[in-house]
């Protein structure tokens, strides 16, 4: 007798099995995500700032900052440039902040020293990647796509909604 029918039959069961095996996998856990996906945000709305102390300009300080994200309680990204009386940087200092910190936009004197401080406030992830120089610069932006991610249905979205709903209604009575 021939062992082909047996070994033909032992290959075909070995297949079966991996497959059930296969077939019986669990789904993904939350920490199965997290740790498949480090790039997700640590809470709902997380966003990045461009973070330095006193870095000399604005290159050095975009250049080294740590790709971290902001604590929950921070909603806005900070900048406070520091210049001479030429307009060239002596120090900027980008952070993380809570609305109470970004009360004071604006450029001002520093009289000791002749030297004017611009200080400017904006909410987005790494929005505030340039400086401010002068007062037309030192503000408090809120255009973000992060502040109106959450706020119903873009106008587009919601005008083929509406079309969609009209042509349904209107379709039985023509």
């Amino acid at each position: 007798m021939e062992a082909w029918p047996t070994v033909a039959w032992l290959l075909l069961m070995t297949n079966v099995a991996d497959w059930l095996t296969a077939v019986q996998s669990r789904d993904f856990s939350m920490t199965d995500i997290i740790l498949l996906h480090p790039s997700t945000t640590p809470h709902p709305g997380g966003f990045k700032c461009f973070t330095c102390e006193e870095a000399a300009d604005n290159y050095e300080c975009n250049r080294w900052a740590p790709d971290v994200y902001c604590p929950r309680d921070a909603r806005y990204c900070s900048t406070r440039h520091m210049m001479d009386n030429h307009g060239n940087s002596v120090s900027v200092t980008k952070r993380c902040v809570a609305l109470k910190d970004c009360l004071f936009t604006g450029c001002a004197g520093v009289t000791d020293n002749g030297h004017q401080m611009c200080s400017s406030c904006c909410e987005g992830n790494i929005c505030n990647v340039l400086v401010p120089r002068n007062a037309s610069s030192s503000v408090f932006s809120w255009t973000s796509p992060l502040a109106s991610s959450s706020r119903g249905f873009p106008p587009v979205t919601l005008s083929y909604f509406i079309i969609i709903i009209m042509a349904i209604f209107t379709a039985g009575h023509v």
